[in-house]
């Protein structure tokens, strides 16, 4: 079997998703959190299935994020070859470019495969002005 390439460790991370729109938030200082236990997408140099739980904790600033719209982007993920650390990176960044929280965590709980169970956990914090 050939060796992974950079093209596999690039891929999904700059592959158009659908947008997550967002809504104004009434309050502050309070924290959110999704769970999505049906996440899917495939390995991008086996195309074998990845599956687990994705689950954002976050505290929103000035936007929460709209749950349709973040489903729509969950199901985007389900055909993407994508690693798993990078799918759990790409949302935190994703999260963060819609909604600029005053922080987020995302936590990817990933079924095991050849016996091998993943969890990726990213992080982010507003910085203070």
């Amino acid at each position: 079997m050939a060796d992974y390439t950079s093209d596999h460790a690039k891929a999904g991370i700059k592959t158009r998703l659908p947008k997550l729109d967002t809504w104004p938030n009434q309050f502050p200082g309070y924290v959110i959190t999704t769970r999505y236990p049906e996440y899917t997408s495939v390995c991008p140099k086996t195309g074998l299935p990845d599956h687990g739980t994705l689950r954002l904790v976050y505290t929103p600033h000035r936007r929460c994020l709209e749950l349709k719209s973040l489903k729509m982007y969950m199901l985007a993920y389900r055909n993407l070859g994508i690693f798993q650390e990078n799918a759990v990176n790409r949302f935190l960044a994703d999260v963060v470019k819609a909604a600029d929280p005053v922080r987020a965590t995302v936590d990817g709980d990933f079924a095991a495969r050849g016996g091998i169970a993943t969890r990726v956990t990213a992080t982010y914090q507003r910085k203070k002005k």
